[in-house]
C-alpha cells in the first residue's frame, strides 16, 4: 500500500489554476512524499461549445481562468467535486467563498477520515442570525479535518508568471505546516509556517476591506499619501480586529507576508481596489462593475465589510472602526466616496 499523499486541489479559478500548476511540479519534485496525479475539481462551463475540463485536460490550460499558461500534463482536470477528493489526503480550497458551505456537503462522508486541508480562501461567513466566522472553522466543522490557512501578498497572475513573491501558512500542526510547505514553495513562490492560524486568516479577509478604501482614494484623485493613510489606519484596525474577536492572535502574524504585504500590494493592485476606483469614476454600482470588470469573477471586500460591520454593529463599536465602517456605507451609498476623507482626517487616531 502507497503511503503517498496524493492532492486534490478544490478549485480552478486564476488563483485556483496558479497554485495547481505549482503543485504538479512539487508532486514531481519530491515523487517519494506524493502521488504524481494531483485532481483539480473544475466547476463545469461551456467554451464555445466544449467543455472547460476537456480543454484543460487536452490542451493543458485553462483558457477561462489562467490563459497562457500551461499547467503540468499531472493535473487532471474533474468536474465532480466528490470524485475529485475522496482518494485525497490533502484537500487545498481554493474557490470563492460565497461557495465553501455547498461544497462541504457534497464533500461531508466522502473524504479520507485522515486528510488535512489547506484554505486559501480569503473572506468570512456569515453566521445565520448574523456574525461571522472564519473559513477554515467552518471547513474544520463540517469535514472534521485539521485546516491550516495560506495568506500573502499573492496576486495570482504574478505568481503564475513566476515573478517573485512571499506567502504564509498558518498551521496548528507544524508537521502539517511542513508538509503543506513542501508542496507549495518554488524557488519564486517562498512559504513561512507560523502557527497562528487565525490571526493569518484574518489578515487575508480583512485587507480587502482597506483595499477598497484605497480604491476610493485612487477614483477621487487624492495621491499616495493619502492612500498610506488609508493602509495605515486599515492596518491599525485589522490588529484591533483580531484583539477583540481573536484574543491569543500574536502581532508579529501581521508583519509577516500575510499581514503588511498582502494589504499594500493589495491597496495598490487587485480587484477591490480596481472596482472601487470604478465605482468613483464611473458612478455605476458595485454589482454592475463586477459583471463589467471581473469575467465571472466575484469581489470579496464589500461582502466583508458587510459581515465585519454586522459584528461591530452588535457590540455597539463601529465608532472604533470608523474606516471599516465608513469603506461598508460607502459601498451600500449611504456615504459618498467624498466623504471618507472625513472619516480619515478625524479617525481617532488622529485626536
Amino acid at each position: 500500500m502507497s503511503l503517498k499523499k496524493k492532492i486534490c486541489v478544490v478549485g480552478s479559478g486564476n488563483w485556483g489554476s496558479t497554485i495547481a500548476k505549482i503543485v504538479g511540479h512539487n508532486v514531481v519534485k519530491y515523487n517519494e512524499q506524493f502521488e504524481s496525479q494531483v485532481s483539480m475539481w473544475v466547476f463545469e462551463e461551456m467554451i464555445d461549445g466544449k467543455k472547460l475540463t476537456e480543454i484543460i485536460n487536452e490542451t493543458h490550460e485553462n483558457v477561462k481562468y489562467l490563459p497562457n499558461h500551461k499547467l503540468p500534463t499531472n493535473v487532471i482536470a474533474i468536474p465532480d467535486v466528490v470524485e475529485a477528493a475522496k482518494d485525497a489526503d490533502i484537500l487545498i480550497f481554493v474557490i470563492p467563498h460565497q461557495f465553501i458551505t455547498r461544497i462541504c456537503e457534497q464533500l461531508v462522508g466522502n473524504i479520507k477520515a485522515t486528510a488535512f486541508g489547506l484554505s486559501l480562501i480569503k473572506g468570512f461567513l456569515p453566521v445565520p442570525g448574523g456574525g461571522i466566522e472564519l473559513i477554515s472553522h467552518a471547513i474544520n466543522k463540517k469535514l472534521n479535518i485539521p485546516i491550516a490557512v495560506l495568506m500573502g501578498a499573492n496576486l495570482a497572475p504574478e505568481v503564475a508568471d513566476e515573478k517573485f513573491c512571499e506567502t504564509t501558512i498558518g498551521a496548528a500542526s507544524l508537521e502539517n505546516g511542513n508538509v503543506l510547505r513542501d508542496i507549495i514553495q518554488t524557488e519564486y513562490f517562498r512559504v513561512v509556517v507560523v502557527n497562528d492560524v487565525e490571526a493569518v486568516e484574518m489578515c487575508g479577509a480583512l485587507k480587502n476591506i482597506v483595499a477598497c478604501g484605497a480604491g476610493f482614494v485612487d477614483g477621487l484623485g487624492y495621491g499616495d499619501n493619502t492612500k498610506a493613510a488609508v493602509i495605515r489606519l486599515g492596518l491599525m484596525e485589522m490588529i484591533k480586529f483580531a484583539e477583540l474577536f481573536y484574543p491569543g492572535s500574536k502581532l508579529s502574524t501581521f508583519f509577516e507576508s500575510c499581514g503588511v504585504a498582502d494589504l499594500i500590494t493589495t491597496c495598490y493592485g487587485g480587484r477591490n481596489r480596481r472596482v472601487s476606483e470604478a465605482f468613483v469614476k464611473s458612478k455605476k454600482s458595485i454589482a454592475e462593475l463586477e459583471k463589467e470588470m471581473l469575467n465571472g469573477q466575484q469581489l470579496q471586500g464589500p461582502a466583508t465589510a458587510e459581515e465585519v460591520n454586522f459584528m461591530l454593529k452588535a457590540k455597539g463599536i463601529e465608532d472604533k472602526f470608523p474606516l471599516f465602517t465608513a469603506i461598508h456605507r460607502i459601498c451600500l451609498g449611504e456615504l459618498s466616496p467624498e466623504q471618507m476623507v472625513d472619516c480619515i482626517r478625524n479617525h481617532p487616531e488622529h485626536m
